[in-house]
C-alpha cells in the first residue's frame, strides 16, 4: 500500500530555512539506500536545493544532482527535478509542488509550511491521497 508522509515543520533551524528539512529527509533516504527524486516548485528552488546539499553537512557528501543536467541521472540516489523536467517516478518522491505526486510511488513525503496561511495546498493534498487510498502519517519537525 502506497503512504504518504507530511512533515510539519515547527523547529526554528526549520522555520527560518525549509530546505534544510529537505537536506535531512533526502540524507535519511540515502543512508537507508533508497533513492529519492525531489519534485521542486521551480527551477530556482531546484537550484537552491543543489547548492544547500553541497553544503548543509561539511563531514559528508550526498550524492544529487538536478534532473536534465547528465545522462547517468538513473544512477544518483538524490535527483532533484525542476517543473519543466519529468523524470520517470521512484518509490520513494519528496514533494515540494502544489499537486499531488500522481499514483506509482511507494512512498511520498510532504513538507508542511510554518506559516498556517501557506498549507491550504496540503490539506488538498491531503484529501487527495486519502480518496486515492493512501496510508497518510503526520510529523512534527
Amino acid at each position: 500500500m502506497a503512504r504518504a508522509d507530511f512533515y510539519l515543520i515547527g523547529k526554528p533551524r526549520f522555520r527560518e530555512q525549509p530546505l534544510l528539512l529537505v537536506c535531512e529527509l533526502a540524507r535519511k533516504a540515502v543512508h537507508a539506500g533508497q533513492p529519492l527524486l525531489v519534485l521542486a516548485a521551480s527551477a530556482q528552488q531546484a537550484e537552491a536545493l543543489d547548492d544547500l546539499m553541497w553544503s548543509f553537512d561539511p563531514d559528508e557528501f550526498l550524492p544529487h544532482q538536478i534532473a536534465g543536467m547528465d545522462e547517468d541521472e538513473d544512477e544518483v540516489e538524490v535527483l532533484i527535478a525542476a517543473p519543466e523536467q519529468s523524470p520517470p517516478l521512484r518509490p520513494l518522491v519528496l514533494n515540494l509542488r502544489d499537486a499531488p505526486v500522481p499514483a506509482g510511488f511507494e512512498r511520498v513525503l510532504e513538507v508542511v509550511p510554518a506559516d498556517p496561511a501557506a498549507r491550504a495546498p496540503l490539506r488538498e493534498r491531503w484529501k487527495h491521497y486519502q480518496a486515492q487510498g493512501v496510508e497518510l502519517n503526520k510529523f512534527d519537525m
